[in-house]
């Protein structure tokens, strides 16, 4: 963890009962909000690795355990029987319930004595998607998707994006091909409130160091624009 960040475990009310989140506190200990939201693997290592980044950036961030109706606190790693286990908790999750679990982490963080700005919600792999679904439904002020699989088949829903949103996606992602990213593309074209971007030579998970994928470059480059896009719309 980063020197400057602190960080816990909070608590987060929801529609039939409560759940966790970690969350990562900078330096100044007060600021804008991001939630970070995962990957098919839980808040895992990875996941809370980015938290921290975020935080040690100026930012209150969130990453809530978006699999806690099936099982809480998962951790999982990105192959063999792990995989197999993500997969299985993804096809037991509602995504309505999801996108709504978002939105009340979203709340408890503007409840938070230390957040004093507006919330974005930044979101890898299936947490892309729920980011977007997220802006969709008017919960957070901010989106941004890293290979966000399936935002192609959901765009039906992009009239109801208000708020500033950003995608990010690896050239030579199998899960997403070019088509599926066009589709995006189209759909947003000529918007001011929307950003895309494709990472030559990058693949799925482009920005885990802890996966084969991992492009140092492909995740530099995206981190900024990141940051510039909050430093703009938070």
């Amino acid at each position: 963890m980063t020197v400057s960040v602190t960080s816990r475990w909070i608590d987060i009310p929801a529609d039939g009962g409560s759940f966790q989140g970690y969350l990562a506190l900078p330096k100044s200990g007060t600021g804008p909000a991001v939630i970070i939201l995962q990957e098919i693997f839980g808040v895992n290592s990875h996941i809370r690795s980015v938290a921290d980044q975020y935080a040690a950036d100026g930012y209150i961030a969130l990453a809530p355990d978006v699999f806690w109706r099936t099982q809480p606190r998962v951790e999982l790693s990105y192959e063999g029987a792990d995989r197999e286990k993500a997969m299985e908790l993804l096809q037991k999750t509602d995504l309505d319930t999801a996108v709504a679990d978002v939105g009340a982490a979203a709340k408890a963080l503007r409840a938070l004595p230390e957040v004093n700005g507006k919330v974005a919600a930044i979101g890898y792999c299936f947490g892309g998607r729920l980011a977007y679904l997220a802006a969709a439904q008017g919960t957070v002020d901010v989106a941004v998707a890293y290979y966000g699989g399936g935002i192609q088949n959901q765009l039906d829903k992009a009239d109801q994006v208000k708020a500033p949103i950003q995608f990010h996606y690896g050239e030579l992602d199998a899960h997403i091909p070019a088509d599926a990213v066009d589709a995006v593309r189209q759909r947003f074209a000529g918007r001011a409130n929307a950003e895309l971007y494709v990472y030559p030579g990058a693949d799925h998970g482009f920005n885990c160091g802890e996966r084969a994928s991992y492009n140092a470059k492909a995740s530099a480059f995206a981190h900024g624009r990141t940051l510039a896009f909050l430093g703009e719309h938070l």
